[in-house]
């Protein structure tokens, strides 16, 4: 697979396991996901895949802020087990998470990237706008979140972000279902991301979690192409 990607220039990332909880209370369960984190890297390695994402956690009967402090010694474990094996191409990259209920606000996930070294945040755009409730309507609510990024850390951090991307449905839990851009009447609305990266010229990773997968992703580059195009065109 490494090599076919090499060949077409295809970039390669992985998505580990989904059942992790680096914040359950049975210390076994946290241990069982230090292993897949870490077999999920050294998979990654194997393949030429750059990082690792996965969701951290639940908060379950913890308070958030013991939840947190949880996920972040054991993401500290994982790293080190990865180190031990020579990975140092491969980084982790927990996700902003869709429920209310999972551990992966954006100021969970950059505290994690913040406190653990070869960690990078992956941002669900759709994630972020179901767990609060319809938050991204605009070019500027991508922006204040692209701001958070970058004052906490760092420019390259947000030049070259890892984002997921799809139009979803949500309630009071949080994310719902994933809809195609062709549904009416759900978030977040792409166009402005597409113009933003345009405009700022980032090197964002776009990953299409819509539930057809492929059809949007090439959608989105296409919109994502006009807007560079017209970039272009007015300077």
């Amino acid at each position: 697979m490494g090599k076919e990607a090499e060949k077409h220039d295809i970039y390669l990332t992985l998505h580990a396991p989904y059942f992790i909880n680096l914040s359950s209370p049975e210390e076994e369960k946290v241990r069982k996901s230090i292993e897949r984190i870490v077999r999920s890297a050294q998979a990654a390695s194997w393949m030429g895949a750059r990082k690792v994402v996965f969701h951290p956690g639940y908060y379950g009967k913890l308070t958030k802020e013991e939840a947190l402090k949880k996920c972040i010694k054991a993401l500290e474990e994982a790293v080190e087990s990865v180190k031990s094996l020579g990975i140092r191409d491969v980084l982790l990259a927990p996700e902003t998470t869709g429920k209310v209920k999972q551990v992966g606000s954006l100021d969970e996930i950059l505290s994690m990237c913040e406190s653990v070294d070869q960690t990078v945040p992956t941002i669900d755009w759709a994630h972020l706008h179901a767990r609060e409730m319809g938050a991204i309507k605009g070019k500027d609510d991508y922006l204040r979140i692209l701001d958070e990024i970058e004052r906490r850390l760092g420019s390259e951090a947000v030049r070259t972000l890892h984002t997921h991307f799809t139009l979803v449905e949500f309630g009071k839990g949080g994310e719902k279902k994933h809809h195609t851009l062709d549904e009416k009447g759900y978030g977040p609305p792409y166009e402005p991301l597409a113009e933003i990266i345009a405009e700022q010229g980032y090197s964002f990773t776009i990953v299409s979690e819509s539930p057809v997968l492929d059809i949007d992703a090439i959608k989105m580059k296409k919109i994502f192409e006009s807007k560079l195009r017209a970039k272009k065109t007015s300077s």
